[in-house]
This record gives structure tokens, sequence and C-alpha cells, in this order.
């Protein structure tokens, strides 16, 4: 039986639909994202999830009990959840030891059950030489372990987490998103995370819900939602990517009439999402069964970790934005051959 299900999730504030009949099943142990931009209803679903807010329509249930449906709601203290906040929500007058044991305290668990979980989960989140220090002694990172241990150590059946890293620097951020996957990976509790940090989400989920204005658009595991990206919305969302006007014609897909492979689509225009690292440059031709084009390097950009192209094929309009690793440095104006895998073409809606 799945953990938990969304069946129909709807909310409206009067004629505004923010989530719009959302279904969708997370199986026990499974970490899925909620991904999209502002306003496209991923923290009010969350908080239906939670039981901060009614639905207007569907279901929420955990375990095949329902706990949400219109007029029948089960409040936040009985769902056995737990939720970290973007502010963090932990208590300033109390220490990293006192914030961690509160939910268990709540429960009526044994002084010694208590000390014995704190300790535990201490350990885990390598805060116990700081057990006896208060929050504002503690740097960003730590008061979000705080956070994380005190939601954990009560066993929730559902962890929710609403854009919790969203106050951290970068290079913390990069930091805290692996330490949290580690926790779920030790722990396997069912959770939902909110964000609109593609990052984050790649690197934390299992599966990632890609929602857009109050609906799910896709759901699939990283990898896929990059590689095959179902609609516009999510191709041009999770990533960058070249959108192409193309055309099925006897079984061959072509873009400016350059073949990139046979398709199993119907003859006709269709759109087609061609991510940069789905092309290689070369400066001498290369002897690939597959698609190469003569072109020319229209312009170039510098990021570090790699080099973001804009090529212009030879005899085309098309300008195409195509990635290369930090040492193949190709000038602007030369003239190149871009390999095209066609495996990385994908047609969305």
């Amino acid at each position: 039986m799945p953990r938990l299900t969304l069946s129909g999730l709807t909310k409206a504030y009067g004629r505004l639909t923010v989530v719009d009949s959302v279904d969708l099943t997370l199986e026990e142990g499974e970490f899925v994202s909620l991904l999209g931009p502002s306003g496209c209803g991923k923290t009010t679903t969350l908080r239906m999830i939670a039981g901060f807010v009614d639905p207007t329509g569907g279901s929420i249930a955990v375990d095949g009990t329902v706990l949400s449906a219109p007029g029948a709601v089960v409040p936040p203290e009985r769902r056995g959840m737990s939720m970290i906040f973007q502010s963090y929500a932990i208590w300033p007058n109390m220490t990293v030891e006192e914030n961690v044991a509160f939910g268990l305290k709540l429960r009526k668990l044994t002084r010694e059950e208590t000390r014995r979980r704190v300790g535990e989960i201490l350990e885990v989140v390598q805060l116990s030489h700081l057990a006896h220090r208060y929050p504002a002694e503690l740097s960003g990172g730590q008061q979000q372990r705080v956070a994380l241990a005190r939601a954990i150590v009560v066993k929730p059946a559902v962890l929710l987490l609403d854009e919790p890293l969203s106050n951290l620097d970068a290079n913390l951020r990069e930091e805290m998103r692996f330490e949290i996957r580690r926790l779920h990976d030790e722990f396997r509790i069912t959770t939902v995370y909110v964000t609109h940090d593609q990052a984050e989400a790649m690197a934390t989920s299992d599966r990632i819900a890609v929602m857009n204005a109050g609906r799910i658009e896709q759901v699939d595991a990283p990898h896929l939602l990059y590689t095959r990206p179902r609609t516009r919305f999510v191709a041009g969302f999770v990533g960058r990517t070249n959108l192409l006007e193309a055309q099925v014609t006897s079984g061959m897909l072509r873009v400016d009439g350059i073949a990139l492979g046979p398709s199993t689509q119907p003859d006709g225009p269709v759109l087609v999402s061609l991510r940069p690292q789905a092309m290689t440059i070369h400066e001498a031709q290369p002897p690939l069964a597959g698609p190469v084009i003569e072109a020319s390097i229209a312009e170039r950009t510098y990021l570090g970790e790699s080099w973001d192209y804009v090529v212009q094929p030879h005899g085309s309009a098309l300008r195409l934005r195509a990635a290369a690793a930090p040492l193949e440095a190709h000038e602007v104006g030369r003239r190149v051959w871009l390999a095209i895998d066609p495996r990385q073409v994908a047609v969305v809606q």
C-alpha cells in the first residue's frame, strides 16, 4: 500500500484555482520533490498535506486513511508528520538538545528514552558537541541540522520540507542538499520536498514532480526528466535546452532540413528538445554514423566548469546552444563540425 496518496487534490480561493486536480502517490521511504516556479502551487500543496490548508476538492490519504477531504480534515498534530520550514522555526530560548527533545516530550516518552534518542540523532547530524548551545550561537547550516534532527527524531510517517535551504549561501546549500539525502538514505522516511531550485531537486530526489499553474506536468526520476521531458514547460524549466520546430516525414525527423534520425511519431510538425550536452563540437570532421553538421562558432561564454557555445549550422538560420568541456576552447567564427546524438533528441508537447 502507498504511504501517501493525493487524489484530485484541489485548492481554490474564489475564482482563483492555485492547485488543480493533483494526483500523486509516494511509496514508503520515497523522496519526492515538488519543483516549479513561484506561484505554481507547490507550497500550497505541501501545506494541504500538512493540514494547515483545507482542500477545496480531492483527498489526501496516509496508509489508506483519508486525512483531508472537503469538510473533513484531521488537524496537523494528529497526522504523524514533521515539517521543516524556510525559517527553520527552532526556539531561540532552548538549547540544541532541548529543541530536538521537544517533540518527544509532547509524546510523553520517558526521560531516559528521550535522552537516548536525542543523543543518537545529534550524533547522526554531527551536533553532539553543540548540544548545550543556543540557536543564536549556531551558523545557518547548524540551525538547519537542528531543524532536521528535531523533525526526524519523532520518526514521522511523512517528512515535509518547504524550501529549507533558501536562506543559506550557495556553498552551504550544496553541502546541505547532500546532507539531506544522506539522512534520508539512513532513515528512509517518506519525504515531500518543495523547491524552485533544480539542483536541489536533482541531488535529493528519487522522483521529481514538476508543477506549473497548479498542475503536475510530469513526474519522473531526475535523469528521465532531463533526458525525456514530455512538455515544452518541463524541457525549458529543467536545465537548458534548444526548443526546435521539426518535421517528421516518412519516419525521419528533420530540423530545418537537417536529418536528426528516425522517428516513431506520425508524419507532421513536432517540437523537439535538444540539450546542449546532446551535441559535441569537433574541429575536424569526425567519422561518426549519426548526424554531423558543418557549422561556425557564433558566440561563446566560459562558465568555469564548461564552455557555453552558440553554433550556427552552415546554410541555416538555426542558432544552437552547445556545451563543451573547459579545455575545449573554440574561437568565435571558427569553422567546426557539430555532432548530434539522436538518442538525446526528445519530442515534447
